[in-house]
């Protein structure tokens, strides 16, 4: 008998309820991954700014826990992927990007994800403004990337 338990959240334009159902890892499953402990289907459905949506992922897993802690662990991983994808598709417009060189599409991911880490190393977590503050200030940029001005020569007269 598999375990479930659901949780409703209702914020920022979204009513979405969350149920989980998990069961013990089957021995085949165990034989493909070892370590595995449990199976498990988090479904998703609802709406989001007034569009219904429904969405079931699976998972497997190596933790022995709840199904309460299994879908807080399910969503927190989601929330994780969903923010960084937010920042690639909103202030990076990745999605709006046509390349189809497959060198150019790996190499622009990795400028992408060096321009985000640089900032957040950086401090500055709002990559919007971030981007903003350094379109037009060249000696700040060069400084987020580890370039030091040298210093002045001095020179005896």
């Amino acid at each position: 008998m598999p375990w479930q338990t659901s949780k409703r959240e209702v914020k920022r334009g979204r009513d979405i309820t969350w149920t989980l159902r998990a069961m013990p890892a089957s021995e085949w499953v165990v034989e493909q991954w070892p370590g595995s402990a449990t199976i498990i289907a988090v479904r998703s459905h609802g709406f989001r700014e007034g569009k219904p949506t429904d969405e079931t992922r699976r998972y497997v897993t190596s933790l022995r826990t709840g199904a309460d802690a299994l879908l807080r662990h399910a969503r927190q991983r989601w929330s994780i992927e969903n923010s960084w994808h937010w920042v690639l598709d909103v202030p990076l417009r990745e999605d709006t990007h046509r390349y189809r060189e497959e060198n150019g599409v790996q190499i622009l991911a990795t400028l992408r994800s060096l321009a985000i880490n640089a900032l957040r190393l950086d401090g500055i977590w709002s990559i919007t403004e971030g981007i903003a503050t350094l379109a037009h200030n060249s000696k700040g940029l060069l400084r987020l990337l580890g370039w030091r001005e040298p210093a002045a020569e001095q020179h005896s007269g």
